[in-house]
């Protein structure tokens, strides 16, 4: 019976995760979560989706009250990104944001070596994502399906890396920053027209709360 109730949660959680409740806030839906989420449940729920920047943040999650009192400052977060960073698209998914920029934004065709406007662009993300020191961020790389898939791989993990190092050079502390490469294996869209395969080419920021920021909003939410 208890292995048939924590099933049905993990259901439904999935379900209002990724079917959405448009009766609530994004940091309502923060607050729930982490209740029946964890890492696990992120990858589950990452890996069916095809959405790997949601299946980390569910992973990532805490819920409760202190989910809903991250979920509150990740809004002004991502609002305050939104303004500052016109290029990016912004996302706040639960109890974190997801910053996409287009590769077309950040690289030449087929290139890792961040262009002019690039470094423009993550500039100024840098200066948002140093007004709020407790936050960790993945720098995800994505590719289409042109080429080997070995080739993708390893293109989408130096894209990653370049982008981490340019953080990295710009304040942003080493131990807050990871990467992940993803070559082809996380699609968007089909890759079936030049238009869906440029949106499957992408680096996304994954911004999700660090231990100290889980620790306070935990001993808010218990006052």
């Amino acid at each position: 019976m208890k292995k048939m109730r924590i099933s049905l949660i993990i259901v439904l959680s999935a379900t209002l995760i990724l079917s959405g409740c448009a009766s609530w806030n994004k940091t309502q839906k923060g607050a729930v979560v982490g209740t029946a989420a964890g890492g696990a449940m992120g990858a589950v729920i990452g890996r069916a989706s095809g959405n790997t920047a949601l299946g980390a943040i569910i992973g990532a999650a805490v819920g409760g009250g202190a989910g809903a009192i991250i979920g509150h400052q990740m809004d002004k977060q991502a609002e305050e990104i939104k303004k500052t960073v016109p290029d990016a698209k912004v996302e706040r998914i639960g109890e974190g944001i997801v910053v996409e920029f287009s590769s077309n934004v950040l690289f030449a065709f087929d290139k890792s070596n961040l262009s002019d406007d690039a470094k423009s662009n993550l500039t100024k993300l840098v200066k948002v994502l140093n007004s709020y020191p407790d936050t960790n961020i993945e720098v995800q790389g994505h590719t289409d399906s042109k080429g080997s898939e070995s080739y993708n791989q390893k293109l989408s993990v130096r894209r990653a890396t370049e982008v981490s190092s340019y953080l990295e050079g710009n304040g942003i502390k080493t131990s807050r920053v990871n990467i992940n490469g993803f070559g082809e294996s996380a699609p968007k869209y089909e890759n079936d027209t030049n238009l869906n395969r440029s949106k499957n080419r992408r680096v996304e920021f994954l911004i999700t709360a660090n231990e100290k920021m889980k620790a306070e909003a935990a001993k808010e939410a218990g006052k």
